[in-house]
């Protein structure tokens, strides 16, 4: 982990998802520049906050709630 607190990361993966209609979590950890596994559980703390939202298209993606 980059040693970034938890609330900005969390800002910064809101912030990149407003630029795209969509993503895997995967894109988000590479354009962020941060681990896998880190983002994965922040993705997982902002969907329990019921900020974005998981979508199923023959693959898993998230993206901004009500975007």
């Amino acid at each position: 982990m980059s040693g970034e607190e938890p609330e900005a990361l969390k800002q910064r993966v809101v912030e990149y998802l407003e630029t795209v209609t969509k993503a895997k979590n995967r894109e988000v950890a590479r354009a962020l520049g941060e681990d896998k596994a880190v983002v994965d559980k922040i993705i997982a703390e902002l969907a329990k906050e019921d900020k974005i939202e998981y979508i199923y298209l023959g693959a898993s993606f998230i993206k901004l709630k009500g975007k």
